[in-house]
């Protein structure tokens, strides 16, 4: 009886499991077949029978310079997590190893900045770059990109650095490690699949973001999400070709997690069994 209670668990936890993962797929999905149909054919309605053809894929690639947008978004991920990551690793430790009475507040107050609704800073910010001539310049929206996703990456590296034990660090001190060493030589290492996790979910993030990025750049810096929103004009909508720079956006990111997955799940568990 408990055996035959088992397996209808399994199965009942198995198709719910299936089922939100492809609620959660069929936009992609959909919009992947949709990029195989013809303008036609994408406004004329719902349908997930394509015509199967590659004009759009062409039509993107050869009326719109997609190669630039590409290495732009490319640029952008990596520069924002590399710098995220070494600002983010010694403000972690500092919270993780040498908590003060307001590392509580701090952190708390960092998280809360994720909270405000970005179009309420646009006017500042906007004119903040114009002054400093950082507007469509990959260096401005590298440095934007880092400030958006740093609370984020300085929350998860606090929670990984939490399950070490501090008592390897003092070890390392008492041994005549120096700050640096303790952190490169001995911290790290430790915490790696956490910053490796760290370091995809940021690139994922930073790839993803098109808020700033459409209304920072207009075409030298401009990434894949602004170049997605390019092909929204004063005569509508062109579902198809939208449909194919979309897939064209999203497969590098979603061939990336796909490999990936693995540490990804490794670092977001990392500490949770004990």
């Amino acid at each position: 009886m408990a055996r035959a209670t088992s397996t209808r668990r399994k199965i009942t936890v198995t198709l719910i499991a299936w089922t939100v993962a492809l609620v959660i797929f069929f936009p992609i999905l959909y919009t992947l077949i949709t990029s195989l149909k013809t303008e036609t054919e994408a406004i004329r309605g719902f349908s997930l029978i394509p015509s199967f053809t590659l004009e759009n894929y062409v039509t993107v690639q050869t009326q719109r310079d997609y190669i630039k947008p590409f290495l732009n978004s490319v640029v952008l991920a990596v520069g924002s997590t590399v710098l995220a990551l070494l600002a983010g690793i010694p403000a972690a430790w500092a919270m993780a190893f040498s908590p003060t009475k307001r590392t509580k507040d701090i952190l708390m107050w960092m998280l809360s900045t994720k909270m405000m609704p970005a179009v309420a800073v646009l006017v500042p910010i906007y004119l903040i770059f114009r002054d400093f001539g950082l507007l469509d310049t990959r260096t401005g929206l590298t440095v934007m990109l880092t400030l958006i996703n740093l609370p984020i990456v300085i929350w998860m590296l606090y929670t990984y650095f939490r399950e070490i034990p501090g008592e390897i660090l003092e070890a390392a001190r008492m041994d005549g490690a120096s700050l640096f060493n303790e952190i490169v030589h001995v911290l790290t290492p430790m915490a790696l699949p956490g910053i490796a996790s760290t370091l995809l979910l940021n690139i994922i993030l930073a790839w993803n973001e098109a808020f700033w990025t459409i209304r920072l750049t207009t075409a030298n810096a401009a990434p894949l999400t602004a170049f997605i929103a390019s092909f929204s004009s004063p005569q509508g909508l062109f579902w198809a070709k939208l449909s194919a720079a979309s897939t064209m956006a999203i497969a590098p990111i979603v061939i990336l997690g796909w490999f990936s997955q693995k540490q990804l799940v490794r670092g977001l568990t990392f500490g949770a069994v004990k």
